[in-house]
């Protein structure tokens, strides 16, 4: 009876060695496994992280080009609406300019039909009249005359073709034009030939050179 009672207890004790042995195993198990995925859910944090700065950092990086791009665009819009407003405005001035050469030769033909026989008198009625017709053409198109008579010199208008003492009139004034000139919607067709004014030379004083000789 003692002996049997002596293997059971021995079998027993056995029995609990394995079994402390078994959850030890598996705690320590658990604790591997708790702490690799406590270290991947660490890096997939810093992964995501990562992922969204950079994500920002594209979004940032497209929203400045695209920005970029519609500036481009709006420029271009303008620039190809300022041609477009250039081109109605000043498209006919290669077109005026010929106009301008007979415009010329009509007032040519008025300053060289002098006399009152009929056939003058009907020649400059004739060109006086096609005259106005071009005037009109002109204004209707916003072709201005430029006739500075009595006004200031102004180089981006006028051409001088002389320079004249006078008396009367202000140094750098127009005095007389040969040649009116045209402008188109503000902008010079044709400059104004013109005589401007300078002071009258001082005439020289005799006495002085007589007491320097």
């Amino acid at each position: 009876m003692s002996h049997q009672q002596s293997s059971h207890e021995q079998q027993t004790d056995s029995e609990l060695i394995a079994e402390v042995l078994e959850q030890t195993k598996q705690a320590f198990s658990e604790g591997q496994t708790g702490e690799a995925a406590e270290a991947a859910g660490e890096v997939t944090i810093e992964a995501l992280q990562q992922e969204l700065e950079q994500a920002q950092q594209q979004a940032a990086a497209n929203l400045d080009k695209a920005i970029r791009t519609m500036a481009e665009m709006e420029n271009l819009k303008k620039r190809v609406q300022k041609d477009l407003d250039d081109e109605r405005k000043y498209g006919l001035a290669k077109f005026a300019k010929e106009l301008l050469s007979v415009l010329d030769s009509l007032e040519l033909g008025i300053q060289a039909a002098v006399g009152d026989s009929p056939e003058m008198v009907k020649l400059r009625e004739g060109s006086e009249l096609t005259i106005k017709q071009f005037e009109s053409v002109f204004a209707k198109f916003n072709i201005e005359t430029v006739d500075p008579t009595g006004q200031p010199f102004n180089p981006e208008f006028h051409q001088a073709m002389v320079m004249q003492p006078s008396a009367t009139a202000q140094p750098n004034t127009v005095l007389n034009v040969f040649q009116k000139g045209y402008v188109l919607n503000g902008r010079l067709l044709r400059p104004a030939m013109v005589v401007v004014a300078k002071a009258e030379d001082k005439p020289v004083d005799g006495a002085k050179i007589d007491e320097q000789a």
